[in-house]
């Protein structure tokens, strides 16, 4: 290829130019550009791999605290189960023992009357559960509700009144069904 040139007309060369003495090249800012999109992309990745390994760790916590709460439900529930348990329990020691006072009070009146006692009648003994080996109160609470077991039962149920309200304390019965007693002077 000929080129034709003037003498007087600059010559353009399109290759390689020189940037002036202050100015930074076009190359280098463009390699100095890369590297720092370069650098923004290698963070960003980083952040979002960091980001998603802390989302599933909170995913994680989540269903361990969904369990936690089913397992304190679970956990109520026997609970309760037991606390009936116990409550029936008392109540059955409870009337037992109230029979038992009651029986001894009307022999009581009975010998401050200066009528014999009769000797035929049984002595007064709280009743032992027969079933003490691999049972749980909730077993035997559940017992005492059915009635299944009757060597646990009493065989006669007599009617005793209970004993008379004591004067020196006032029962108080909450409208949520608590009973206080207040000592009255």
């Amino acid at each position: 290829m000929t080129m034709i040139s003037e003498p007087d007309v600059p010559a353009i060369e399109l290759g390689h130019r020189e940037a002036a003495p202050g100015k930074p090249s076009r190359a280098r800012l463009i390699g100095v550009v890369a590297v720092g999109a370069l650098l923004v992309t290698v963070v960003n990745v980083t952040a979002a791999v960091y980001l998603y390994r802390g989302v599933n760790d909170l995913k994680t916590m989540e269903a361990r605290l969904e369990q936690l709460g089913q397992f304190e439900q679970r956990i109520g529930a026997r609970i309760d189960t037991v606390n009936n348990g116990f409550q029936s329990r008392f109540e059955t020691l409870d009337h037992q023992l109230q029979a038992n006072f009651g029986r001894i009070n009307g022999n009581i009146a009975k010998l401050e009357q200066g009528q014999p006692v009769a000797a035929s009648e049984p002595a007064p003994s709280a009743l032992e559960p027969a079933m003490l080996d691999n049972t749980t109160v909730a077993d035997a609470s559940a017992a005492d509700e059915s009635g299944a077991d009757p060597a646990a039962q009493p065989l006669f149920k007599r009617k005793v009144a209970p004993p008379g309200p004591n004067p020196s304390y006032q029962r108080i019965q909450q409208p949520d069904g608590k009973v206080y007693y207040k000592k009255i002077n």
